[in-house]
């Protein structure tokens, strides 16, 4: 397997709550950024799923925290999707200080929703090979 797509962000000072922690709520910002990096690093980009007529949408997120993150710190942000052979595929990520230290783990279910008809796309890893000018970063 190769390396996860990753990519750094450096937490800003207004990122983080009276305890100087990063919100709670910017983790998962973090994440949709690191999905998003991908997707355009694969050749996807917003407008093409748009014309294609589906968006990437998120069923469920759990995150477990493992050391803080303060103003300053440098993350590494990774990204794996993990397929079946349902509407579903599994994306797990993690943020890990520049020193390698492990942040915080968050894995998501997503699918890819059909636009006009409102429902999740019978084979997302299909429709992501299909769009994808580097479909090996998700894996396939």
């Amino acid at each position: 397997m190769s390396e996860p797509f990753s990519v750094r962000v450096t937490v800003r000072g207004y990122e983080t709550d009276v305890q100087g922690h990063l919100n709670q709520a910017v983790y998962l910002q973090y994440a949709e950024h690191a999905r998003w990096s991908l997707l355009q690093a694969a050749g996807i980009g917003q407008t093409g799923l748009v014309r294609t007529g589906v968006g990437p949408v998120v069923l469920e997120t759990t995150i477990r925290y493992r050391r803080e993150l303060l103003a300053g710190d440098e993350v590494d942000v990774t990204c794996v999707f993990e397929w079946t052979s349902g509407k579903t595929f599994t994306m797990r990520q993690e943020m890990r200080k520049a020193d390698g230290t492990l942040a915080a783990e968050v894995t998501g279910v997503g699918g890819l929703l059909d636009l006009k008809e409102r429902k999740l796309v019978a084979d997302p890893a299909k429709v992501f090979q299909e769009l994808a000018s580097d479909p090996a970063l998700f894996g396939l």
